[in-house]
């Protein structure tokens, strides 16, 4: 094996391979696609579906797995719906709050020792019952700054692009590249080093957790801004989704090993799996079973390419 297969670099070419094949398969049966509006309608959702995913990495990189994704954003399109349009100081307040409530739930799970998948289950309760507080039936308006913003057309390439290349930048600088990432990263791979480097275990978590629901934030913002309105259900999806990103993209359940730039590319490969689909006017059903048939091959790739690796390792 040479040194280009290295296990970085296959958590990246996996995913990279998996979104051009399809691409190319799309662009075959649907030339119509290859288009700027074409592009368009099938990475209408990628923004936010994208920035959920990063939310969903962050907390992976402490070997965490946060069950309430789904109904955390929907609570702030709830939120972004309502307060943020009628009341701008009330919904940034009401966000900020939430940030703060994330942050206290990663000390929480650390200082007592509790599985995160168990917490997190309960506090997608507690804001899907927020969410229904806030808006009990389907409505509110996204904010006039908000939907301009979503709905722009820069030329040549669609905003959504755009926006999922601006993510996975920002992800990999502030994770990958970064003194915090390093630390960060650090309290998933080995939390004793990061010990004795000084730093408090506490307080990174807090910051990571913090980190997260700032994306999921906007997240949730972002699909207001396309959908227009909210509903309390509007994104209960995206908890899988986010999962499934993460590790298509390359990252790991342990191990503080995750992909900034590969979980974008998961995302988009998901979202594009999912849009061709409804361009065709195929069932949702079929949707869910194309992105879980897509997320199979890719690890069953990834595993074959990790052996390949070993057998090379020990030849």
């Amino acid at each position: 094996m040479t040194n280009w297969f290295t296990r970085d670099a296959i958590r990246l070419l996996i995913p990279a391979l998996s979104l051009t094949l399809l691409l190319l398969v799309i662009f075959y049966l649907q030339p119509r696609a290859m288009s700027y509006n074409g592009l368009n309608l099938l990475f209408n959702l990628a923004v936010p579906i994208a920035l959920a995913t990063i939310a969903q990495m962050l907390i992976m990189t402490v070997n965490d797995l946060d069950l309430s994704m789904g109904a955390f954003v929907s609570f702030v399109a709830c939120v972004v719906a309502t307060f943020l349009n009628t009341n701008p100081f009330l919904g940034v307040a009401i966000l900020a709050a939430a940030i703060l409530a994330y942050a206290a739930l990663g000390v929480l799970i650390y200082v007592r020792n509790l599985p995160s998948i168990v917490v997190t289950l309960g506090m997608s309760f507690v804001w899907g019952g927020l969410a229904v507080l806030i808006l009990p039936a389907p409505g509110g308006q996204s904010p006039v700054w908000l939907r301009a913003l979503m709905v722009s057309k820069p030329p040549l390439v669609p905003l959504a692009i755009i926006a999922s290349i601006l993510v996975a930048v920002c992800a990999h600088f502030l994770i990958m590249r970064s003194s915090l990432g390093v630390v960060l990263r650090g309290v998933g791979g080995n939390f004793r080093s990061v010990e004795r480097a000084g730093w408090s275990i506490v307080r990174a978590r807090a910051i990571i957790y913090a980190l997260a629901a700032f994306f999921a934030i906007l997240a949730g913002s972002a699909l207001v801004g396309l959908t227009t309105s909210a509903d309390a259900n509007i994104a209960l999806r995206y908890t899988l989704l986010s999962i499934a990103g993460v590790i298509l993209g390359g990252g790991e359940f342990v191990g503080g090993r995750v992909s900034p730039i590969g979980a974008v590319i998961g995302a988009l490969t998901l979202t594009l799996a999912g849009s061709f689909l409804s361009f065709l006017r195929i069932s949702p059903d079929w949707q869910i079973g194309a992105q879980g048939m897509i997320l199979i091959i890719v690890l069953a790739l990834r595993l074959l390419f990790n052996r390949l690796e070993r057998r090379g390792k020990s030849a």
